[in-house]
């Protein structure tokens, strides 16, 4: 199985961000998606799951959904101002099926910074 995991950071505290809703979604080619998982980061910002990539999902794209707006609405904002964003998503491929797969992300309010390491 491949594993997916993510250490989730906030910016505006500088701190771990638990409790952040994350899904991930397997997308087909007719643009349908499937819920492969629905779950939250840990007290410290972490999440990581297993999943069974079948040999008719080699190919297949994944959407990870972090519900940002959602956790920044349950905080107090550091300054006024407009929440816009309320999900950040990352688009990937997973074609090792027994693939780590660590997608890190830093969220703001009104942005995100991510990226692979494995």
């Amino acid at each position: 199985m491949a594993i997916v995991s993510s250490h989730t950071l906030d910016a505006v505290e500088g701190l771990h961000a638990g409790g952040v809703t994350v899904t991930l979604r397997r997308l087909a080619r007719d643009g349908t998606a499937t819920v492969v998982f629905c779950t939250q980061t840990d007290p410290g910002g972490r999440l990581s799951e297993a999943v069974d990539i079948t040999p008719e999902h080699a190919d297949a794209e994944y959407e990870m959904a972090f519900a940002t707006g959602a956790y920044f609405d349950a905080r107090p904002a550091p300054s006024p101002g407009r929440r816009i964003v309320r999900d950040v998503v990352l688009r990937f491929s997973m074609p090792d099926p027994e693939g780590r797969y660590h997608l890190p992300v830093i969220l703001a309010p009104n942005g995100m910074s991510a990226w692979w390491s494995n």
